[in-house]
């Protein structure tokens, strides 16, 4: 059976899943932070940050998990996987990782 790095089919869902997992944890991290936590803090409602909480720290361990397996398989060069788990930090930065996958996508097609 081929490796992923002689299969590109196989690159190429990989690399999909992790996008998919990549804006999942954006969006996680930007409903923590924009809508749980004010609503905690000027709303005295803490059942969002509860609630966010755990889901947005669940999505990036699974976000994180695929980066690692995506560099473990050569998928990923080390800049680019220090750049995608450093945009995991950032507001928005999930959103501005995009052309990582779109020149991964090009080249394996």
């Amino acid at each position: 059976m081929p490796s992923d790095q002689t299969n590109p089919s196989a690159a190429l869902t990989s690399l999909r899943t992790l996008r998919l997992a990549s804006l999942g944890e954006g969006a996680t991290l930007l409903l923590l932070l924009f809508i749980a936590v004010p609503l905690k803090r000027l709303a005295g409602w803490p059942l969002g940050v509860s609630v966010m909480g755990p889901i947005h720290g669940a999505a990036f361990l699974l976000y994180a998990a695929l980066v690692l397996r995506n560099t473990g398989a050569g998928h990923l060069s080390a800049r680019e996987t220090v750049l995608l788990l450093v945009a995991a930090f950032v507001p928005f930065g999930a959103f501005l990782v995009g052309g990582i996958f779109k020149r991964k996508a090009i080249a394996l097609a």
